[in-house]
């Protein structure tokens, strides 16, 4: 079946405009918290929803560029914004295309479409890839039909490399720091949604028994990754 990441709202970027100082600290102490579930159906206790970006719907998503500029940076140093494109996983055969995902009227966080099997989703309210905040990416890990693009995500370990072409041109590096399985009905949301003072990434699928009876799995992986 789908995976089925439950996820909170990342950071947004109008918090990024005000300075990242007094960012951390509102969101964790004013943070609404969501119950969202990415696929349906399953709604974690005491889950949030993922922040919203401060960028979301005032930038250009392709990022500030001219004709002929010259785009140097340090390792590490973040990108603007720009939404990506194409995440490659090398390590684990992944070569995918990105969707946007948001959140629908039931406040659950829309799936990529399931007819496709080699598709990524970025919740394009939070960051976005290389910007600075932590950026959202999910998967299925398998369909009615067979295996997804995720299937292998349990097989990345530290010191694993992946990257996300962006529309701007340039390509966002990330080093995977580590991999865990957290299971749903005991989520940390806030040490997986919580904004970042550098990029970071989440991958997320889902983990775990499959429950027919709930029709969903008991286990979400999480990936941590961070831009270099």
């Amino acid at each position: 079946m789908a995976a089925d990441p439950s996820v909170t709202s990342p950071p947004s970027a109008d918090d990024r405009r005000s300075g990242y100082g007094g960012r951390l600290t509102l969101w964790g102490a004013a943070a609404v918290f969501l119950a969202v579930s990415l696929f349906g159906g399953h709604q974690p206790a005491g889950e949030a929803g993922p922040p919203r970006s401060p960028g979301a719907g005032s930038v250009d998503p392709a990022g500030p560029r001219q004709s002929g500029e010259a785009l140097p940076r340090q390792s590490g140093e973040a990108l603007p914004r720009s939404a990506p494109t194409r995440l490659r996983v090398p390590g684990i055969s992944v070569d995918a295309p990105f969707t946007t995902l948001a959140l629908g009227p039931s406040g659950h966080l829309e799936p990529p479409p399931a007819g496709d099997t080699n598709l990524v989703g970025w919740y394009a309210d939070g960051a976005s890839p290389g910007e600075r905040g932590t950026a959202i990416i999910a998967g299925h890990v398998d369909t009615v039909t067979s295996a997804a693009v995720f299937a292998n995500l349990y097989r990345l370990e530290p010191g694993d490399r992946f990257s996300v072409e962006r529309a701007d041109g340039r390509t966002a590096e990330f080093v995977v720091d580590s991999a865990e399985t957290f299971a749903k009905d005991d989520f940390p949301s806030e040490r997986v949604y919580a904004d970042a003072d550098r990029p970071e990434a989440r991958l997320i699928t889902c983990a775990g028994d499959y429950d027919r009876t709930v029709r969903d799995y008991t286990d979400n992986l999480v990936v941590f990754a961070h831009l270099v």
